[in-house]
């Protein structure tokens, strides 16, 4: 079935995992093995339903969760031979789930790029945090990948865990960098009030949250200073190794995303699909979209996001692209105090600007 449509980038979602993290409130299923199949069935059903979206070729093609790589072997073989062919094809991984029978079925699959979470190599961090992998599962799971011949992987690191101290940050960024992957995502943590992970660690978090500037700037210059280029807030690359899906958000391009939970925007709409499994099965049995809330974008709304996003990255936003969203006034103040750039070339936050982050583009918003 050929694309009719322009939509480039594609997310399928895939919520299945061993267990559930204490701090992560992604839309995820634990166990279900049962359901994977009839899940993989809906997911090309609803793929089919959207398909005229899609460009006959796509540039990107994300596999995200849950723990994509807990779906059964057979049936993520199935999904990914399925799908439409892309210049890049991601598959998020977690270590304990990556054998060398794993990554020969990605390679062979078509995969190109493998994000693996990590998270933390300190063993202490990593029973904080709930995880079931253990350090060594981490490097196991790398030179896996490495074997199979995957030449573009990244690493996901959280800074800021209960118990974690700036010593714990500088080994975990030494780790990362001895494995040598092209690219590494760090991520301040974030627990959600009401959480039983805020329930436990709360008073800790608190304490954590007083640290985190230092962290990040720990982050960046660790990374910059290894050869990284610091492309996103909480993204480093070797040359030419940007996650280009990523990039497709950042840079405010429409996505088509399935999967309960998926959220898609195309245009003017966006609509999320609901987390019901129960629910997401049974419309696509019946030849339906799953049940989904949408949203109308408004011409204010889509300059704001592009703003917003684009002020993430290295790489200036065109003022005359975003120029409506902009206040003028903020502008030139933020100028005088070396936060932001405003030139030909467009819009940029300066190095300190890039550290304050969302304070800054909070201020330039009309």
């Amino acid at each position: 079935m050929s694309g009719l449509g322009g939509v480039r980038h594609l997310y399928v979602h895939l919520p299945f995992c061993a267990s559930r993290c204490g701090y992560c409130d992604f839309v995820t299923l634990v166990g279900k093995a049962g359901r994977h199949a009839a899940y993989v069935d809906a997911l090309l059903a609803e793929l089919g339903l959207e398909r005229d979206l899609l460009a006959a070729r796509l540039e990107t093609v994300y596999l995200g969760g849950g723990t994509p790589t807990f779906t059964e072997p057979e049936e993520l073989r199935r999904l990914l031979a399925s799908l439409p062919p892309a210049e890049e094809v991601t598959v998020e991984a977690n270590p304990e789930t990556v054998t060398p029978a794993l990554a020969r079925l990605l390679r062979e699959a078509g995969v190109t790029r493998v994000s693996l979470g990590a998270q933390s190599f300190q063993p202490h961090l990593l029973r904080a945090l709930e995880r079931r992998a253990g350090p060594d599962d981490v490097r196991r799971a790398f030179y896996h990948l490495r074997d199979a011949s995957f030449d573009n992987v990244s690493l996901d690191l959280i800074y800021g865990i209960p118990g974690q101290s700036s010593s714990d940050l500088d080994r975990d960024l030494e780790e990362a960098l001895a494995l040598g992957s092209e690219h590494l995502s760090c991520y301040e943590l974030e627990a959600k009030a009401g959480t039983r992970f805020m329930h436990a660690h709360g008073e800790e978090l608190a304490r954590q949250a007083e640290a985190m500037e230092g962290y990040f700037q720990r982050v960046v210059e660790t990374l910059v200073g290894a050869g990284y280029r610091w492309y996103e807030t909480a993204n480093f690359c070797r040359a030419g190794r940007e996650a280009r899906h990523n990039l497709g958000y950042w840079l405010g391009h429409d996505y088509v995303a399935i999967g309960i939970g998926a959220v898609s925007t195309v245009g003017k709409r966006r609509w999320r699909n609901e987390p019901s499994l129960g629910r997401y099965l049974a419309a696509l049995r019946a030849g339906e979209r799953p049940p989904r809330e949408n949203e109308s974008l408004g011409p204010a709304v889509k300059l704001q996001e592009r703003l917003m996003l684009g002020l993430r990255l290295d790489e200036p936003v065109s003022l005359a692209a975003v120029g409506g969203a902009v206040n003028r006034e903020a502008l030139a103040r933020l100028e005088r105090l070396g936060l932001v750039t405003a030139g030909a070339g467009g819009l940029l936050l300066t190095e300190r600007g890039r550290y304050l982050g969302d304070a800054v583009t909070a201020e330039l918003l009309v």
